[in-house]
């Protein structure tokens, strides 16, 4: 296995890997899209694997913080060879990808360091098939940079109520920065509008590989079980197909059964069952 420094030179050793099935490895795709292209200054440093067999490159994996490390590149017959690599080297807070090598790994992980692991969140992945636009009430609108007050709180009440983060683990200030750099990506924000008011929130990722995901999707409590998060999500997927995109995916937390079924309502199909495991110190 290899460690690697430099993200363009991992990109042209893994890319193609990558970008024979861009849906499934949506992930790796967006996150080295956005690094490559639209670096910030206070990007911490990624963690870039790969592994190869008799010059083949078989594996790869990455991790850009704060995310966990991601695995849709390690089937589970290798997840056992990046942890052998990786334990004793690096810290990692957690991983996510396909369910079955993320298992691999966390077991192999767990084993080689000593720490606990949890599940954080059982996912799964869905593709866009024919779009169904609902008859909802009121129209979506692009947001500007002027929008950003009311993302930003948006987007903190999303982290804390979808992700169970604390409200002091993820700012409005902190917030408004994770929209902002969404937006200089070139990232599609929509807002739906009934009349004058802002009543839900969705973001597609500028087509990368012919893929984009959908994600966040917000409504407040107060104006849900209207549909606005649905017309709202289909608004976002028809300005990614207006903008190049092949595929259009996004994730779906299988604790909620309602947007399971209001997401595949609008023309989204289940690709693959992912998971989200938290690692917890040894001892701890």
């Amino acid at each position: 296995m290899t460690r690697h420094d430099d993200l363009a030179e991992f990109w042209a050793l893994t890319g193609e890997f990558f970008n024979t099935d861009p849906v499934f490895h949506t992930i790796p795709i967006a996150a080295v899209d956005r690094r490559l292209n639209h670096a910030d200054p206070d990007d911490l440093p990624p963690l870039l694997v790969s592994v190869t067999e008799d010059g083949v490159l078989v594996a790869a994996a990455l991790r850009t913080p704060p995310w966990p490390l991601t695995l849709s590149g390690v089937a589970p017959e290798w997840a056992e060879t990046v942890a052998d690599a990786l334990a004793g080297e690096v810290e990692l807070t957690g991983v996510n990808g396909p369910r079955e090598s993320v298992e691999a790994f966390v077991v192999a992980w767990a084993a080689r360091t000593g720490c606990g692991a949890r599940e954080h969140m059982a996912l799964r992945l869905h593709e866009l098939g024919d779009l169904v636009v609902p008859d909802v009430p009121g129209a979506a609108r692009v947001a500007t940079s002027d929008d950003l007050p009311l993302l930003s709180r948006w987007r903190t009440r999303f982290g804390v109520e979808a992700t169970e983060q604390a409200p002091e683990g993820i700012s409005d200030e902190r917030s408004r920065e994770l929209v902002r750099i969404s937006m200089t990506a070139g990232h599609g924000h929509l807002v739906w509008y009934l009349g004058d008011e802002p009543v839900a929130w969705a973001a597609a990722s500028a087509p990368a590989s012919g893929m984009s995901r959908i994600g966040p999707v917000y409504t407040p409590p107060e104006h849900r079980r209207h549909g606005y998060g649905a017309a709202v999500t289909a608004a976002c997927a028809s300005w990614a197909r207006d903008n190049g995109a092949e595929h259009v995916v996004l994730y779906t937390d299988l604790a909620n059964p309602t947007a399971n079924s209001v997401y595949q309502r609008i023309g989204f199909r289940p690709v693959v069952d992912s998971a989200e495991f938290v690692f917890t110190p040894a001892g701890g």
